[in-house]
């Protein structure tokens, strides 16, 4: 239990018991093993690194494999995201648990799981008219599913990815003031002109490939 829990049994006993009350009465038509893939999958969508590696032994102690552990992750992807099961993972592994030291798909699902597996192919996107995009400012949209910087420097004109380079946040509008970008996850900022990290990181943006045809800005990705 956390330093932060432990303070806020003592300072307010009454309130927290009815708290840990409500979790254990939620939950009580449920096996344990399910439980403690939940609480997982909970600590993974915070970000407790503490959390998850705790709900993560007791969930092997109660019978879940690696693979079910794994499944719980990916079914969750709406709510979690890849970046987040990125995380996750990245602690898995690096608590060297013998459970996941040869964790393989059954042979019997491999098959059918390469043949609906589609890697997208790389193209041309038709993003704005390039009339549209100001000069000396950046803008954010929308293409086909991906997040978009746009700045425009007299007749040159830089496409980024607006997912940040640490753990592919997506970037909103909201996070731009004037030329400069900051996630608000962890506070990376960039200059939105050249896609450079200027604060906390070490990562530029993404750039994508651009160019214009026909007054019509296409980016390549």
């Amino acid at each position: 239990m956390s330093d932060a829990l432990n303070f806020l049994l003592k300072a307010r006993p009454e309130a927290m018991g009815h708290y840990f009350a409500f979790l254990k009465d939620a939950g009580k038509h449920l096996d344990p093993k399910t439980k403690n893939l939940i609480s997982v999958i909970t600590k993974v969508q915070v970000q407790t690194d503490r959390g998850l590696r705790q709900y993560l032994r007791r969930a092997l102690r109660e019978g879940c494999t690696a693979v079910e552990v794994i499944d719980a992750l990916l079914m969750a992807f709406p709510a979690l995201g890849l970046a987040k099961i990125v995380w996750a993972v990245d602690i898995i592994l690096e608590m060297q648990l013998p459970e996941f030291a040869d964790v393989s798909i059954p042979p019997q699902v491999a098959p059918q799981t390469a043949q609906q597996v589609q890697v997208p192919v790389p193209r041309w996107h038709d993003v704005m008219a390039s009339a549209a995009v100001a000069d000396g400012a950046v803008q954010r949209t929308e293409c086909d599913g991906a997040g978009l910087f746009i700045y425009r420097e007299k007749q040159t004109i830089s496409v980024f990815d607006s997912r940040c380079p640490h753990q592919s946040t997506d970037i909103p509008e909201l996070a731009l003031q004037g030329t400069t970008l900051t996630c608000p996850k962890h506070g990376w900022a960039f200059d939105a002109k050249s896609g450079d990290c200027i604060k906390k990181g070490n990562s530029p943006l993404k750039r994508i490939k651009s160019k214009v045809v026909k007054g019509r800005l296409m980016a390549f990705w």
